[in-house]
């Protein structure tokens, strides 16, 4: 699969690299492209990139030495047996001093793992050796929580050295949909709805298959690659992994507030607070309010979704089913997830991608509205799909998603004008209407457009002028 995306991600690092210096810090979880951002980055610049193994101590620091022997052209020096991490780099540093070069440590939290003192003797070496010489460093993790403790965090002895960080997240959808340029907009939501846009999940609809067959050979196959992937994300990053387990379960299955979370899993809700904490942290989990909340943080109308795309749509479709696909009864699961594929996932998905592409329409000017913040907005009688603020020229812009197989008429724009009007927040600001639709609109609602400045129609990724 072609490079995706991540222009963001490497302006960024070639910014450090333009300083002569740096030390990035570059983290997020498993699949989302970490490497294969950094092994473009370094294309055609001198850089040791080392992949540190779940060995020990002493097989890496023998690992490196090889790499280094490779790097510096001294052949020899495979065979040296260095006895201390600040030899081995100073060994980096000082090969052809007058060249900037790149130091890279992908997988940092195995040496972590090897040796817990790893931090502060890489501190060391960052302010005695490399620091005042003209070398980058990438210090890369997959273990989220280890890289925030051991790196990120204050009581890090790598604390206040880093110059950078990068936490990747999964490809927005724009990015992703150039890997499927020439399927619909409709094919794209429905595999960016798998998918999430992870790189490597991506990599597995990339083929001549059908999006149904894709599902069941690389989801629903026991021998499928993805059949038991949550299961593989929550063991690396949680000790107690059925509890965060039983947690996400709870959540899929539509109990968002934290009361509801608790009666189903017969707790208490001070006790499950610090897990769903650590789901937040890892960005397996969010907390929503409504974006008209003046203090998200206090705000007693939080609810709680599973933000990782892919996991969501496992915990809906793969583990209710387990018992049925572990007796490879594929053809039951199939059907189970026609039938509500869209209406109980994709629909909640698209939400998502309307919110991106309406920041991307504001983003390229194509549309004149800032966007101070983005969310939806629900009360005890309403909702709307997406709701973005404006607060430099007091205006909202509020949102309907229709992932309908007809064109969206007039009457979903009126219903979303009543539903304002039922909306104190509301008052004061402008309102600009957008409906967002992946069949199009009817001449009606079209012809309402050149009318009214306030309404705004998006046919698929397009703005309707």
């Amino acid at each position: 699969m072609k490079f995706l995306g991540r222009q963001e991600e490497l302006s960024a690092l070639e910014r450090e690299y333009a300083n002569g210096h740096g030390f990035v810090v570059i983290y997020g979880r498993r699949r989302i492209g970490k490497t294969t951002l950094i092994k473009e980055f370094i294309k055609n610049k001198k850089a040791l990139y080392f992949l540190a193994d779940m060995e020990s101590e002493r097989q890496n620091m023998n690992k490196l030495t090889r790499k280094m022997a490779e790097f510096i052209g001294q052949p020899y020096l495979a065979d040296v047996r260095f006895d201390s991490w600040q030899k081995l780099f100073a060994a980096f540093a000082d090969s052809d001093p007058d060249r900037q070069k790149i130091f890279v440590i992908d997988e940092f939290q195995y040496l972590v793992q090897s040796d817990p003192a790893f931090p502060s003797v890489f501190q060391e070496v960052w302010d005695e050796i490399f620091k005042e010489k003209n070398i980058m460093v990438i210090l890369c993790g997959s273990h989220i929580s280890m890289m925030l403790s051991e790196v990120l965090n204050h009581g890090s002895p790598l604390y206040g050295r880093r110059t950078a960080q990068i936490r990747l997240q999964p490809l927005r959808f724009w990015e992703f949909s150039k890997a499927f340029e020439g399927d619909s907009f409709e094919d794209r939501v429905k595999i960016y709805s798998v998918t999430g846009g992870v790189p490597k999940y991506i990599e597995f609809f990339c083929n001549n298959h059908s999006f149904e067959e894709n599902i069941r050979t690389n989801v629903l196959s026991k021998s499928g690659f993805l059949y038991e992937e949550p299961l593989f994300l929550l063991e690396k990053e949680v000790r107690e992994p059925l509890s965060y387990f039983s947690i996400m379960r709870a959540i899929s299955m539509g109990h968002h507030k934290l009361s509801e979370i608790a009666t189903v899993l017969e707790n208490k809700s001070n006790i499950l607070s610090p897990y769903l904490s650590t789901l937040s942290s890892l960005f397996l989990v969010e907390k929503k309010v409504p974006v008209t909340e003046k203090d998200s943080e206090k705000s007693r109308k939080g609810l709680y979704y599973i933000s990782d795309t892919f996991m969501d749509f496992w915990f809906r479709f793969v583990y209710p089913y387990r018992g049925e696909l572990e007796l490879d009864n594929i053809d039951f699961v199939m059907d189970k997830l026609n039938t509500n594929f869209i209406d109980n996932h994709v629909s909640f998905v698209y939400q998502k991608i309307c919110a991106e592409i309406l920041v991307q329409l504001c983003r390229e000017k194509k549309l004149d509205f800032h966007i101070s913040k983005i969310g939806s907005y629900w009360n005890s009688n309403t909702e709307i799909d997406v709701v973005a603020v404006d607060q430099y020229s007091k205006t909202i812009f509020a949102g309907e998603c229709k992932f309908y197989d007809r064109p969206v008429d007039i009457r979903v724009y009126a219903a979303l004008a009543e539903k304002r009007r039922t909306i104190p927040e509301f008052a004061g600001y402008r309102v600009i209407y957008g409906l967002f639709s992946k069949s199009g609109f009817d001449e009606r609602i079209i012809e309402l457009t050149k009318e009214n400045e306030n309404l705004v129609l998006i046919n698929g990724e397009e703005l309707l002028i």
